[in-house]
């Protein structure tokens, strides 16, 4: 069975757009109780809040993420998330550890949307040669025939 022909990436799209929804508008609504963290973990995300900027900037990215995975703009989400998702990795591996199961699932849901939709991503990852227009390719290919 094809990545794309299951109902396996509906439901990765639907359920990492409704964590990153519900979780962005959390930072702003207070309305999930929050679990003690350790020292570090609480000094990092304390400096985030003071910087007046940094903290809201985040979770407002994290709420149009989400919204634009729950309406179908999956490439231009998961790359808004990307930066997102690996601080998330980071921040419970080195600052707060636990809660491994949903950071689990967060970036295998990421990884796994992202290979399903690599063919938008193609050109970021394509040479430099292979990245010119047709007309231009085939402009140069000319000019090599002339000149040959």
């Amino acid at each position: 069975m094809r990545l794309k022909s299951s109902k396996l990436p509906i439901v990765a799209r639907v359920l990492l757009g409704a964590i990153f929804l519900v979780f962005g508008l959390n930072g702003f609504f207070h309305f999930l109780p929050q679990p003690p963290a350790p020292p570090r973990a609480i000094a990092f995300a304390g400096a985030l809040a003071a910087s007046g900027y940094l903290f809201p900037l985040l979770k407002a990215t994290e709420v149009v993420a989400g919204a634009l995975l729950l309406l179908g703009f999956v490439p231009i989400a998961l790359t808004l998330l990307a930066p997102i998702v690996v601080n998330i990795v980071a921040f419970h591996v080195f600052l707060a550890p636990g809660n491994y199961a949903v950071v689990g699932l967060v970036l295998a849901a990421e990884i796994y949307l992202a290979l399903v939709h690599r063919a938008a991503f193609a050109p970021l990852f394509a040479h430099r040669s292979a990245r010119r227009a047709p007309d231009e390719a085939a402009s140069l290919e000319a000019a090599h025939r002339v000149a040959a």
